[in-house]
């Protein structure tokens, strides 16, 4: 008699079609290897790059260095003679003219990177040896693609009351744009506008990356954040606002306030001396400090 309790040679129809799904799968996933390896690998379509995280309205201070008056300030700075009268002479007011960019050289206007700074409480010795307490971000910089008529400019940028950016400065040369944007994720790039040194801050050290830096880190290559601070209170924390040094005017720099005080926020005045500048009346706090604290 025929034991009618086996039923190894029976399957449910919902297991078989199971069954032949994953046996399709299996058909379809070599298909496809076997034409990728004809065809070769697919390249999507690239991403487009995140905004930085760590700059505040990123998208403002894009669209304020591709704008059109901004590219305009650059040319007028541009056609405008370096003045050969150097620190302490008078501040030139640039005429309008109608196209100032016509008969220049193409160029465009980078993206802007951090300009990062040391804190005064940090360099008085009072907040923590810690990046975050060590470093600000103070503004933005961007250079031009390309050298113009013998000329390299950094466009700077100051926040807007409120968010966003606008421009505070065109200056000679590229340098600062150029060392800010070594910063790497991870590490944070910052000056010492005092003795235009340049640092790199991985987590704790200290790294310099300028002759004024090695001079400033007392001919080493690099420091703890801690023994910086040192270096800097010893340096600075006499030194800083409303000390005696700054109230006496030690630290005036080129004395532009009160020029700035009495044009309108659309005038631009050129400054000589070492770091010649275009500066827009209105938004030149940024550019004034950092003068101050370089000729201080």
């Amino acid at each position: 008699m025929r034991d009618t309790s086996d039923t190894s040679g029976t399957e449910p129809s919902g297991r078989r079609a199971n069954r032949r799904i994953s046996r399709l799968s299996t058909v379809i996933a070599l298909s496809t290897s076997a034409l990728l390896s004809v065809v070769g690998p697919t390249h999507a379509a690239p991403a487009k790059d995140p905004l930085p995280a760590d700059i505040p309205d990123y998208q403002a201070a894009l669209n304020a260095v591709k704008s059109a008056d901004v590219r305009n300030t650059v040319c007028r700075f541009l056609r405008t003679p370096v003045p050969t009268d150097g620190a302490g002479g008078p501040v030139q007011t640039i005429p309008e003219t109608a196209e100032p960019c016509q008969g220049l050289p193409v160029f465009t206007i980078k993206d802007p990177v951090a300009l990062n700074e040391i804190t005064p409480a940090f360099a008085a010795g009072t907040a923590q040896a810690l990046p975050a307490k060590a470093v600000k971000l103070m503004g933005l910089v961007s250079s031009l693609s390309t050298t113009v008529n013998g000329r390299d400019a950094t466009v700077m940028l100051a926040p807007t009351h409120g968010g966003g950016w606008h421009l505070a400065a065109v200056r000679d040369g590229d340098s600062d744009a150029a060392y800010a944007g070594k910063a790497t994720v991870g590490t944070l790039v910052f000056t010492e506008p005092q003795i235009r040194g340049w640092y790199q801050l991985k987590l704790l050290t200290v790294e310099a990356l300028n002759d004024q830096a090695r001079q400033g880190l007392g001919g080493r290559a690099s420091v703890s954040l801690s023994d910086y601070q040192k270096l800097v209170k010893a340096r600075y924390a006499d030194k800083l606002p409303g000390s005696d040094y700054d109230t006496k005017g030690y630290s005036s720099g080129y004395g532009l306030q009160r020029t700035q005080d009495d044009a309108s926020s659309s005038t631009l005045l050129l400054a000589g001396g070492s770091s010649t500048a275009l500066v827009l009346a209105g938004g030149a706090a940024l550019l004034l400090r950092r003068r101050r604290a370089s000729t201080g």
